[in-house]
């Protein structure tokens, strides 16, 4: 498949969802900061990934509180874990968004940090059955690829179940922590399986998943944005030191409570995350929940 430049891939994410992007975004290559109305496409799926929080018995009827309930029409297809050794899921369909959205559980920061901080941190390839055709170059974080294929099978059959009836085109997977590093992987997995519709991820407060390799494959062939907020330390770990690489479609959250676009792999301006939280230390983990323009990651 031909390399996407993503910034590309960005600007037509925001054109899909009926927003007007930035002027010169792709000629200057540059940090460029959102608007309110570009800052406001991403609201809906916030809430979607603050949602998987929620516990699959109130996520099948779509009762569960104030986050799901400003995604009102969404409808409910299949939903599963347990919220320990399984990461709640769901999927279904937003006629508002036109879309089926997969989202996947988080976990709390002292989880996710322990996880990605992991001494004894291991890489490996990918299932060839799971991911069929990625080269065995292209590592990642054990933990989390072994996450993603514990709901792997069953998530793919309610993609496929949700396209089908609602005549489909467009599938959106979101998550929040460990959540987005699983979000990131059903976002390479799922059209590796499923063709004849387009495939975004929006995550949030995420890791970095692989190596450099599999920077460079997201890179290619994903519609990816991650955002981060503020001085949260979640997604500068596992480090660089560790031969791990942050893909690309990095916005974050300024103090200041701006928006800011940062293109590239580990974008090192001051503005961009790795600028802003140059170590653990430096960081402030009560930002990993956000707000998200306001919305808090959580069952709520």
């Amino acid at each position: 498949m031909a390399k996407l430049n993503f910034v590309t891939v960005f600007l037509a994410t925001l054109a899909a969802l009926g927003v007007q992007a930035v002027p010169m975004i792709e000629k200057r290559q540059s940090i460029t900061t959102l608007t309110s109305s570009q800052v406001a496409v991403f609201k809906p799926f916030s809430w979607f990934a603050a949602t998987a929080y929620c516990d699959p018995s109130v996520t099948k009827t779509w009762t569960c509180g104030t986050n799901c309930n400003a995604n009102s029409d969404f409808i409910p297809v299949a939903s599963g874990g347990d919220g320990s050794s399984i990461q709640f899921w769901y999927v279904g369909y937003s006629p508002s968004q036109s879309t089926v959205v997969v989202a996947h559980q988080g976990t709390d920061t002292s989880q996710i940090e322990a996880l990605a901080t992991d001494a004894e941190i291991v890489r490996g390839s990918l299932d060839s059955t799971l991911f069929p055709g990625i080269d065995s170059s292209v590592g990642v974080h054990d933990g989390f690829r072994d996450e993603q294929a514990k709901t792997a099978t069953q998530v793919l059959a309610a993609v496929k179940s949700a396209i089908s009836a609602h005549g489909a085109t467009k599938v959106t997977v979101v998550g929040h922590s460990l959540g987005a590093a699983i979000a990131l992987l059903d976002g390479i997995y799922l059209p590796l399986h499923i063709t004849g519709v387009t495939f975004k991820t929006i995550a949030y407060g995420m890791p970095r998943v692989g190596n450099q390799e599999f920077a460079d494959y997201v890179d290619a062939h994903i519609s990816l944005t991650h955002i981060n907020n503020k001085d949260d330390i979640v997604p500068i770990v596992p480090g660089r030191f560790l031969d791990f690489a942050h893909v690309p479609g990095e916005i974050h959250i300024l103090n200041d409570l701006s928006w800011i676009f940062c293109p590239g792999q580990d974008n090192e301006d001051a503005n961009c995350t790795i600028g802003y939280v140059p170590n653990i230390f430096s960081g402030d983990t009560d930002d990993h929940s956000g707000p998200y323009d306001g919305v808090k990651m959580g069952c709520s």
